[in-house]
């Protein structure tokens, strides 16, 4: 089957993204191009650039265009704004700087835990005292 130039170009654009996503939600990211406004928005110039490279967000959701090509919603904190991403324009900064978020939220789940259990701790104690007085 004789594909259009247009039906090529769908179909080389799909091949890009990989079976699974690359990266998850709640992944800090970092863009290797910068977006330009292609038109769909309404707030800036055609051709703008929105977002810088090097400018670093969060994955927010991930979805489908047309049901071939995977797009992350990433919301850029300090522009305040939330756009769509193709895999190839993002880099996972997990693994440039050795940044582990998971780590962290665990390593301060476990010290507000053990602050929690030393404040009852101490409570109860003082409840004990209290009765035996």
């Amino acid at each position: 089957m004789e594909y259009t130039p247009a039906q090529a170009a769908q179909i080389s654009a799909s091949t890009k993204d990989r079976i699974l996503p690359v990266f998850h939600l709640g992944q800090r990211v970092r863009m290797t191009k910068p977006i330009r406004n292609d038109g769909s928005n309404p707030f800036n110039e055609p051709n703008e650039i929105l977002i810088p490279a090097g400018a670093e967000g969060y994955v927010k959701h991930i979805g489908d265009w047309l049901q071939v090509i995977r797009i992350y919603e990433v919301h850029f904190i300090e522009e305040g704004n939330t756009y769509g991403c193709r895999e190839a324009e993002l880099q996972a900064i997990d693994d440039v700087d050795g940044y582990d978020e998971i780590e962290e939220e665990l390593r301060w789940l476990r010290e507000h835990r053990a602050q929690k259990a030393y404040k009852k701790a101490l409570l109860e104690q003082s409840q004990k005292e209290g009765e035996v007085s």
